[in-house]
């Protein structure tokens, strides 16, 4: 062999498995002729690798010179549905391949298969009679692990042969040639055996489907649904025949494969011979193409399944629906052919993929038709659905927090910690930015400061030199016009305490609010018209005692508290100038945003359900 094997090897089998060891050895058998194949594996242990040892016997009609010269040349074949590479794949697990094989009733030829072999390490005896066939001994692991244990399960081999050679085999069974393959294991000194026979291959039904495809070559659907006896034998096995052996497709994602039922759905076709890789793993069919066979499959598939198992109708209509509650502003985008056979991340992917589509043409047209702007109207509806959708989640995280969770926690579902938002990139951080939570006027504003030191709140205010200060607001927004046009303007402070802390923890709140509005009233009285402080915290007894004398209450969802006050900044003369201070449970900060937001979101959901 002229061709360096180690080397082809890793070219076509570097992304090969263990069990492709066993279809390669069982697919040549078949060619071989064989009725009967018996695969023994035996290992010390499972985490003993260097002690599994296979043996894969046939009665085939064996190796004889015509075979071995093709056996000994890479890419000698006479078919397209044939590669001549396959049995590389047995070097990519052993070092040592030991092949005797019996033919022509009085033959035998022995060789070893090494990463070394050449044509002429072959030997050929005379011996009495003796019936055909070849057996491959396999030793000397190389690998460091199996992959996966399955890879040595008789149960999972049997179930795993059948799927690749369901085209093959049931070709055998319609021709009454009866086929018996034995899977034997012996690990750990226990003994597994599984038997797969024409009784394990399910009669399939056969329907032409119309696919436009291709002009010169059909194509056909095999199919079998069989009720299972439990929920755990429950099985899909989709496929495309290629070559005899099996290419697996998804066209039912795992998570919508019905329980209760066996299925095999097979799609034939000449058009596909020759079209996978020279290692058997990938489909070689263009990109385009493919997709229009799986959409051929799927539907076909689909009209199949409703038509023999009626409640798959029934779910399929309770996603739909499910999937327009939850997103309304997909209705009419979501795929109804390919609702429960494609996983819901990938319906909703799709969905969201064409709502923007329509975004982008929208966005770039120059001039806009009555249509589009009745179009227009329709997705800026769809994207403030998003919008509110968005915010609920948020709101629906905010609800989760408890006392496991720290102020840092609490304050991210505000805004990001040391963030700046400006308010020329609103539209950019409107999904980072959620001072909504307390009132949608602060969707507008100048800037925002998350977590700034209170000299970061100030720099930005003027360029005047001042003292450093390391006294830190959780958040400040500066809003209703820029402080750099000499316009009076408002600021607002907000300050974030965590659940089940002390009372005097609490109340710190309030000393640090009236600290923060002298400093800031002090040196900036004459631009400064309003100051809004927020203290947001976990209301208890002792904290409602505590504010029921000075504060009033507002109406909420939950508690508010509130009172304006005035904060000297100057003693000589005496200058004093007023604040508001609002003291908020956390609870009713929850509350009141879930109902503003509950309100946009029913209105929107109602709208989109109903059409």
């Amino acid at each position: 062999m002229k061709v360096k094997l180690s080397q082809a090897v890793k070219m076509f089998f570097g992304n090969s498995s263990l069990e492709m060891v066993y279809f390669e050895a069982i697919a040549n058998a078949l060619d071989a002729e064989a009725t009967e194949i018996k695969i023994s594996i035996s290992a010390e242990a499972k985490n003993k690798p260097e002690s599994l040892e296979i043996v894969i016997k046939d009665n085939g009609v064996g190796i004889d010179n015509k075979r071995y010269n093709k056996f000994s040349n890479l890419f000698d074949v006479q078919e397209s549905s044939h590669k001549g590479l396959g049995r590389l794949v047995y070097l990519c697990y052993f070092n040592k391949i030991n092949v005797r094989s019996y033919f022509n009733n009085t033959k035998k030829r022995e060789f070893d298969f090494t990463p070394d072999f050449e044509e002429k390490d072959s030997t050929v005896s005379d011996i009495e009679v003796s019936p055909s066939g070849t057996t491959f001994y396999m030793t000397n692991y190389t690998l460091q692990k199996l992959g996966k244990y399955d890879y040595i399960s008789p149960s999972y081999l049997k179930n795993r042969i059948l799927e690749e050679f369901y085209p093959r085999l049931f070709k055998l069974k319609e021709e009454s040639t009866e086929i018996k393959i034995i899977i034997h294991s012996s690990i750990e000194g226990i003994q597994e055996e599984k038997v797969l026979t024409n009784k394990d291959i399910p009669d399939l039904i056969k329907v032409e489907l119309n696919s436009g495809i291709n002009l010169f070559d059909k194509f056909y659907l095999h199919y079998s649904i069989q009720k299972c006896t439990t929920i755990d034998a429950s099985s899909l096995t989709a496929a495309i025949a290629v070559d005899n052996r099996t290419m697996k497709v998804e066209i039912v994602s795992t998570e919508n494969i019905p329980q209760g039922y066996k299925i095999v759905l097979l799609l034939f076709s000449e058009y596909f011979t020759g079209r996978i890789d020279l290692s058997r793993q990938n489909l070689t069919l263009p990109k385009t193409e493919l997709q229009s066979i799986q959409s051929l499959f799927r539907s076909e598939a689909a009209k199949i399944l409703e038509e023999k198992i009626p409640e798959i109708i029934q779910r399929n209509k309770k996603t739909t629906n499910g999937l327009v509650k939850r997103y309304p502003h997909l209705s009419g985008y979501f795929d109804s052919k390919s609702i429960g056979y494609l996983s819901r991340n990938e319906i909703l992917k799709k969905a969201q993929d064409k709502f923007f589509k329509a975004q982008k043409e929208l966005l770039e047209a120059s001039n806009l038709t009555d249509e589009q702007y009745e179009q227009s109207l329709e997705i800026s509806s769809r994207a403030l659905t998003e919008y509110i959708l968005f915010r609920q989640l948020t709101i629906n995280k905010l609800k989760e927090i408890n006392k496991d969770n720290s102020e840092a926690d609490l304050h991210k579902l505000f805004a990001p910690m040391k963030t700046q938002f400006n308010k020329d990139t609103l539209v950019d951080d409107l999904y980072r930015n959620n001072m909504w939570l307390l009132d949608d006027k602060y969707m507008t504003y100048e800037t925002v400061l998350s977590d700034k030191k209170m000299k970061d709140l100030i720099d930005f205010i003027t360029t005047e030199e001042i003292e450093k200060d390391d006294d830190r607001p959780d958040l400040a927004l500066v809003f209703s016009t820029d402080p750099g046009n000499q316009i009076p303007f408002d600021v607002v402070i907000i300050e974030l305490k965590k659940r089940e802390i002390s009372l005097e923890e609490n109340m710190k709140v309030v000393t640090q609010l009236e600290k923060r509005a002298r400093k800031l009233m002090k040196y900036y009285n004459n631009r400064i018209q309003r100051i809004w402080y927020y203290g947001i915290i976990e209301f208890n007894e002792d904290v409602e005692l505590h504010l029921a004398g000075e504060y009033k209450k507002l109406y909420s969802s939950g508690k508010m508290y509130y009172r304006e006050t005035s904060v000297a900044i100057q003693v000589d003369p005496m200058i004093k100038l007023p604040i508001g201070i609002f003291i908020w449970d956390i609870d009713a900060v929850i509350g009141d945003a879930d109902a503003r937001n509950s309100a946009f979101l029913n209105l929107i959901k109602n709208k989109f359900v109903s059409e």
